[in-house]
C-alpha cells in the first residue's frame, strides 16, 4: 500500500486503495505474495464475510420457515441488505489477495465499481435505511395503533420504504465518483478533494445523515414505544382478565413486544459500533503525525462496523427473535438425532 505523507491520508487512501504495484501494461490478475498484516487481514475479511452471507442466509430461512416474512416484511429486507453487503466485501477483499494493475477505462469503473467498495457502502446504507423504517414502522403501529391500520394494511407502503432505502443508498455513493482517481494503476477513492473544507463538509454530512439522524429515530420511537407499552401492560394487570381472548391478547403482546425488544438491540449496537469508526476518523484527522503503525491498528480496528452486520445482527436474530430462535433450535436437534 502507497506511503502517505500523514496518517489521516493515510486512512482515505487505505479505505479503498487496492494495494498494488505499478505496471503499464493492460489490467492483469496474477497472485501476490504474502504482504504480512495486510495479507492475512484480507483473507480474515473474506472469512468474516462467509461468515456474515451464512449467519443472514439462515436467519432469512427461518424467518420463512416460520412464516414470519409476511409479518414483518422489513426485517427480511434488512437481513438481504445484509447478506447482499458482505457479498460484495466478500468480492472486494478476495480481488485484494491478488496483483491487479488498473489501466484504461477499464481499470477506471474497477476501480469505481469495485475497489472503491461501492457496491458494499450502497447494499449497507439500504440496510441502515430498512432498520430506520423498521424502527417508525413499529412506533406507528404501537403509539398510533388506529391510524397505522389505514396506512400499514398494504404491502405498497413497505415496497415505498425500499425504493426509498434505494435511492438513498445510491445517493450516498456520488462522491465517489467525484473523489476518486486512478493513478499509477492503483485506485485512490475518496481522496480527491477540492479542499479540506469540502472534506470536513463531507463526512459532517455523513455523520449526520447517516448516525445522528437514526440515533435520534431509533431513541424517538423506542422511548415513546415502551411508554406505550409499559402503559398497557399496567392497564392490563389491572384488568385480571382470563379466558381465550385474554390468552389470545397476551400471547400477541408478547410478539410484538419480542420484535420490539430485538430492533432496540440491533438499533443499539449500530449506534455503539459505527460510533467507533468516526471517532477513529477524527483522532486520525486531527493527529496526522501519529506513527503509522498506530494509524493502521485504529483502521483495521474499524472493522467492527463489519462484525456488526456480519456476526452481531444475525446472532441478535438467532438469539432473541422467537421465531428465528424456534427454528434454528428445531434444525440443531434434526442434526443431533
Amino acid at each position: 500500500m502507497t506511503e502517505e505523507s500523514s496518517t489521516a491520508s493515510y486512512l482515505s487512501v487505505a479505505m479503498t486503495s487496492t494495494g498494488m504495484q505499478e505496471n503499464t501494461g493492460e489490467n492483469t490478475m496474477t497472485p501476490s505474495s504474502p504482504r504480512g498484516f495486510d495479507f492475512y487481514l484480507n483473507c480474515a475479511v473474506v472469512v468474516l464475510a462467509g461468515v456474515g452471507i451464512t449467519g443472514n442466509g439462515t436467519v432469512l430461512y427461518a424467518l420463512v420457515a416460520s412464516e414470519q416474512h409476511k409479518k414483518n416484511i422489513l426485517i427480511v429486507y434488512q437481513n438481504v441488505f445484509d447478506c447482499v453487503t458482505c457479498l460484495f466485501v466478500i468480492l472486494n477483499h478476495f480481488t485484494q489477495l491478488f496483483d491487479i494493475h488498473l489501466t484504461g477505462s477499464v481499470g477506471y469503473w474497477l476501480c469505481m465499481l469495485l475497489f472503491s467498495a461501492m457496491p458494499s457502502t450502497a447494499s449497507n446504507t439500504g440496510s441502515l435505511m430498512i432498520i430506520a423504517a423498521i424502527s417508525v414502522e413499529r412506533y406507528l403501529k404501537i403509539v398510533h395503533t388506529a391510524w397505522s391500520k389505514k396506512i400499514l394494511r398494504t404491502r405498497m407502503v413497505y415496497i415505498l420504504a425500499l425504493v426509498i432505502a434505494l435511492i438513498i443508498a445510491f445517493a450516498s455513493i456520488i462522491p465517489v465518483f467525484l473523489t476518486s482517481v486512478v493513478i499509477d494503476a492503483v485506485c485512490y477513492a475518496y481522496t480527491i478533494w477540492n479542499s479540506e473544507t469540502a472534506r470536513i463538509i463531507f463526512f459532517m454530512w455523513h455523520f449526520l445523515s447517516f448516525y445522528v439522524i437514526l440515533l435520534f429515530i431509533f431513541i424517538f420511537c423506542y422511548s415513546r414505544i415502551l411508554v406505550v407499552v409499559r402503559r398497557q401492560a399496567t392497564v392490563m394487570a389491572g384488568h385480571n382478565a382470563a379466558g381465550p381472548s385474554a390468552a389470545a391478547q397476551t400471547q400477541s403482546n408478547q410478539a410484538r413486544n419480542n420484535v420490539v425488544s430485538t430492533m432496540i438491540l440491533v438499533s443499539a449496537l449500530y449506534a455503539i459500533t459505527h460510533l467507533f469508526g468516526y471517532v477513529v476518523y477524527l483522532i486520525l484527522y486531527f493527529n496526522p503525525h501519529l506513527p503509522s503503525i498506530i494509524g493502521e491498528i485504529l483502521y483495521r480496528a474499524t472493522f467492527v462496523e463489519l462484525a456488526y452486520v456480519c456476526i452481531i445482527n444475525p446472532l441478535i436474530y438467532a438469539v432473541n427473535f422467537i421465531p428465528v430462535k424456534k427454528v434454528l433450535l428445531q434444525m440443531i436437534r434434526r442434526e443431533y438425532n
